[in-house]
């Protein structure tokens, strides 16, 4: 039994026309003039290779492949490999979704008994590219990050978008949720602020993703409070701190004395992922996000059912370049997992994305999906 909802609040409701704007969020480079263009025109404009966190070890009884797809989704991978392979579903593992409208190539994980099955992920047009075996099924969150090669299709200033590109690298790329989380014309995340307030939307599943998308809408205000502020590479007292190499969260009581580790991008603060499990900032931190909170009338206890997490305000960008082709510019990077492309993207175009336009970036995150409602 589920049980009554937790109260969501009793403050001031948005007003009924209310949508998440991402195109109105602080940019971190935007005294430096964007360089426009157009991406995503066709399939092979947009390339993400994931980055493992680990290669499959040769020895167990599941098997790693690697494959590339083309205008598939994960999801659809995933299916024919049931429904043409007879593979169950439980059995078959991914690290993350890969968007559908890109050439993509993941690792997804099969039983090993099943080898000879996955020929027919070929009637789908995906290439095994590797095969190895493993211990373990390839679970959700297996991975290190993504590297992304993007054609920005009528832009020119290569140097420009390398200035824009050296600035991310060495200050970090404000971690913001693309538009994608919140739906088309963010209505995901208006019917999440509904389903708070005691509405029903149909099954758990489908109002556990319109809570995630309010958890994601509330994260960004907090971010692009913190950049108007001047809060972007500086910490507040009772701020929660996370480590860039080992995840470890700590409480910071003297913003001063942290702020070298923070200028060599060893730590970062993190933001708010509403939730029953979500280490509580202190002080001027937590009263800087009750104030997020209560811009929608809401509060803490809101988020009672969800797992709850620390997201990090910014994350580091690697591995960029900037190539000229004949009909524009091949910009590309890598970034950590849980990471959009789209929050560089719009840095060096400085151009609205178009619906379709965005990333997935391995969507359903962890910090997210996990709850008991």
């Amino acid at each position: 039994m589920s049980g009554p909802r937790p109260p969501a609040g009793d403050g001031p409701l948005p007003p009924a026309d209310f949508r998440p704007d991402f195109d109105a969020y602080p940019m971190l480079t935007g005294d430096l003039p964007g360089i426009g263009g157009r991406i995503r025109e066709r399939v092979e404009d947009f390339v993400v290779e994931e980055v493992p966190a680990y290669l499959p070890s040769g020895e167990g009884e599941h098997l790693y492949l690697y494959v590339e797809k083309v205008g598939i989704a994960t999801p659809q991978l995933v299916e024919h490999l049931r429904d043409a392979g007879g593979i169950p579903e439980a059995e078959i593992g991914t690290a993350g979704l890969k968007d559908k409208r890109a050439v993509a190539r993941q690792w997804i994980s099969i039983p090993r008994r099943c080898q000879e099955r996955a020929a027919v992920l070929e009637e789908l047009g995906v290439r095994i590219l590797d095969a190895r075996p493993h211990r373990n099924k390839l679970r959700t969150g297996h991975l290190a990050g993504n590297r992304f090669r993007v054609h920005i299709r009528a832009a020119r200033d290569a140097e420009s978008a390398r200035r824009i590109l050296a600035r991310l690298a060495a200050e970090g790329v404000p971690n913001y949720f693309g538009p994608q989380r919140f739906g088309r014309e963010g209505e995901n995340a208006v019917k999440g602020l509904a389903v708070l307030r005691g509405r029903r939307f149909g099954p758990r599943w489908l109002e556990r993703l319109l809570v995630s998308s309010v958890q994601s809408l509330l994260f960004n205000e907090w971010l692009a409070e913190r950049m108007r502020r001047g809060l972007f590479d500086r910490f507040l007292e009772g701020d929660v701190a996370k480590k860039h190499a080992t995840g470890g969260e700590f409480t910071v009581t003297e913003p001063e004395t942290e702020r070298e580790r923070l200028l060599r991008f060893e730590i970062s603060p993190t933001g708010p992922i509403f939730g029953r499990k979500m280490r509580e900032a202190a002080g001027p931190a937590r009263a800087f996000e009750d104030e997020i909170l209560a811009r929608y009338g809401l509060a803490r206890q809101a988020f009672g059912r969800r797992r709850g997490d620390r997201r990090f305000a910014r994350v580091p960008l690697r591995e960029w370049s900037v190539e000229p082709s004949p009909e524009g510019l091949w910009v590309s990077f890598a970034l950590p997992k849980g990471a959009y492309a789209t929050a560089v993207l719009r840095e060096v175009m400085k151009v609205p994305l178009a619906p379709g336009e965005a990333d997935e970036a391995d969507e359903p995150t962890d910090e997210l999906t996990s709850g008991r409602d």
